[in-house]
């Protein structure tokens, strides 16, 4: 949640920012009248207080003065007083909630250094890597749902009977392929990032602090009967580890890694292209997430990115960088860097990781603070989180990057300590 206080203090920074992230203009001034008339009810609240708080002052000394029948006229008044301090507290209370839950709706505000834009066509590609596409044969062009299937390592049909469209069964090899990237990417960040377990469950306010909740309840999954949602990300839950705590700066920046399932309805994703691994209701994959004081953040951001794009790197994928434009980052961020892996079956690049940097957005809406060194008071922390290894889209660029003239898959080298053994995926006999 963006400072509210910035609307007072600053409406052209948050007027340039949210019309950069399609908010209308019309909302704009709708937030900034909310929160002047909220502003003039807690002065005209302050006003009367003041006055009950005189009149109660001056009852006294007259009790005390044996001068009842003065002190009686005070009290009506200071009663009359009360009362229209309780409505305008109503009054204030209305407007403020209001406020609240429209603020909880708007997006971040986007860093000065995220380029300007509209949409994905104007994200800006930073640099590419190991891509080549003379490199690949006839037999690289076998998209996934077919060469992997094929070898009884994906099992779709399956799936489908077992849970309906948009699930999968990894089977075999497969399975275990997909163990062993998770594996990688925890073993990978353990050197600096503590490893957590979190709960795939967690409670609407856990949702709501990273920004899912109000506005993408469609793309949750929802547990009506005891209130509860199943995780998009880990980051939903590592984000609230420290909900409503404050953290010493030297305690700053913490890092934390965590491999969950993720769950996401997808409500979305009519017209996209869902075939094979290309989009899931349910996936697993390592998060990596820091919370850092403001002047860690930046360094913080590229260390994130670098450990994210360092795993597609030693997978040997060809792969891209964007800096994504102000209009298509996500509701919660400030910057983001988005990897893109290219999977020459499907003939596309396919993105495996978000490295995102929050500002103080998700800690504002959480309660996450920390005390300065020798500081007075508490600031907000600012969180960030990429994905260390998103599962499925690296599977499916790994199974077709690394097909073979026989139909067989090579496993990466930096994979073979967690394959048991196996080095290649025989082909169909």
């Amino acid at each position: 949640m963006i400072d509210p206080r910035l609307l007072r203090s600053d409406p052209d920074l948050v007027r340039a920012g949210l019309i950069s992230r399609g908010v209308s203009s019309s909302t704009i001034d709708e937030l900034i009248a909310l929160e002047a008339q909220g502003r003039t009810l807690d002065g005209e609240r302050d006003d009367v207080r003041a006055q009950v708080n005189a009149l109660s002052k001056q009852i006294g000394e007259l009790h005390r003065d044996g001068r009842g029948d003065e002190a009686g006229e005070l009290q009506a008044q200071s009663r009359s007083l009360g009362d229209a301090e309780k409505a305008i507290d109503e009054r204030a209370t209305t407007i403020g909630d209001a406020l609240r839950r429209r603020l909880l709706e708007l997006p971040n505000l986007p860093s000065p250094d995220a380029p300007d834009g509209s949409g994905e066509d104007a994200n800006v590609v930073v640099r590419i890597e190991g891509f080549d596409e003379g490199r690949y044969g006839e037999h690289h062009r076998v998209p996934h749902w077919e060469s992997a299937v094929e070898l009884g390592i994906l099992d779709l049909e399956r799936a489908a009977k077992i849970s309906g469209a948009m699930f999968v069964l990894y089977r075999g090899r497969g399975a275990r392929l997909q163990r062993a990237l998770v594996q990688f990417g925890l073993d990978r960040n353990a050197d600096a990032f503590e490893e957590v377990r979190p709960p795939t469950m967690v409670r609407t306010d856990t949702l709501m602090s990273t920004g899912q909740l109000p506005k993408f309840a469609d793309d949750a999954y929802h547990l009506e009967r005891d209130d509860l949602w199943a995780i998009p990300t880990a980051e939903v839950p590592l984000t609230s580890l420290y909900r409503d705590e404050v953290l010493a700066e030297t305690d700053l920046p913490v890092r934390l890694m965590a491999h969950t399932s993720c769950f996401r309805r997808e409500a979305g994703s009519a017209g996209r292209d869902t075939r094979g691994l290309l989009r899931l209701h349910e996936f697993d994959k390592v998060e990596i997430l820091a919370y850092a004081t403001p002047d860690q953040a930046h360094d913080m951001h590229a260390e994130l990115l670098r450990r994210a794009e360092g795993a597609i790197a030693d997978l040997g994928l060809p792969y891209r960088i964007l800096d994504l434009c102000t209009g298509d980052l996500g509701i919660s961020s400030a910057r983001t860097f988005d990897i893109e892996v290219y999977a020459p079956g499907a003939d596309r690049w396919l993105e495996v990781s978000s490295v995102s940097w929050f500002s103080d957005y998700q800690a504002r809406r959480a309660n996450i603070r920390f005390r300065p060194t020798g500081g007075k008071g508490t600031e907000l922390v600012h969180t960030l989180n990429g994905s260390g290894l998103a599962v499925p889209r690296v599977w499916a660029a790994l199974v077709e990057t690394y097909r073979r003239a026989d139909g067989s898959i090579e496993i990466p080298e930096v994979l073979h300590p967690y394959m048991g053994g196996t080095t290649v995926i025989p082909g169909p006999v």
